[in-house]
């Protein structure tokens, strides 16, 4: 009990409570994988799904699904998910002062700015090629963009998790590539666009 008559608290709940703020303080720095990585993979699910539904793996839709109607939903998709990645990034790096923050913000800001350029780009090349490889051209450069910044925030922010995300989905939109637009569409729904919601929720248990 304390002078003025209150009772200390115990043990176990100031352990509790500075296991809570020492969480708290790793996922401030680290950034909440929810809105780093949780955005892109609903991005992907739902618009990787819908264009493996449009094309199917044999070349027979699975369900009446326009390519532009899947485009949609995919380009809708990053987007959003671009911009709350750059979000989450800024407000990561919000905690820090001098020019570590100044880097980070920059960082941040490139995610939304990259997909806005790939887009125009693919939007000016895509009329060029039938739809399924437009559609390819599209969803390619898109996890190639992501790739590489992932890769590159791991290197900033010497964060070996989202680093090695940016080669797993290299690596999943590589093979994607070479097998063709209906299993490039099923990889990625499954093992980016599942994968990174699983990630996001593990590595926030983690912290």
């Amino acid at each position: 009990m304390t002078d003025d008559g209150e009772q200390a608290p115990a043990p176990e709940d100031t352990l509790r409570l500075m296991e809570e703020q020492r969480a708290a303080t790793v996922r401030a720095l680290r950034g909440d994988p929810l809105l780093l990585y949780g955005p892109w993979g609903v991005a992907w699910l739902l618009g990787f799904g819908a264009f493996f539904l449009h094309y199917g793996l044999d070349g027979v839709p699975y369900a009446p699904i326009s390519w532009a109607q899947a485009m949609s939903v995919l380009m809708c998709g990053l987007l959003v998910a671009g911009g709350v990645a750059a979000f989450g990034i800024v407000r990561m790096t919000g905690v820090i002062r001098g020019g570590t923050a100044a880097k980070g913000a920059m960082f941040g800001y490139t995610w939304f700015a990259g997909m806005v350029l790939m887009s125009v780009i693919a939007a000016h090349f895509s009329p060029m090629l039938p739809d399924h490889q437009a559609g390819l051209l599209w969803s390619s450069i898109a996890l190639m963009l992501v790739a590489v910044l992932y890769m590159a925030g791991g290197a900033i922010y010497h964060n070996w998790p989202m680093f090695f995300v940016g080669v797993w989905i290299a690596a999943v939109n590589a093979l994607g590539v070479i097998l063709g637009p209906g299993w490039h569409a099923l990889l990625a729904a499954v093992l980016l666009g599942g994968g990174q919601i699983a990630v996001a929720f593990w590595l926030r248990r983690r912290t």
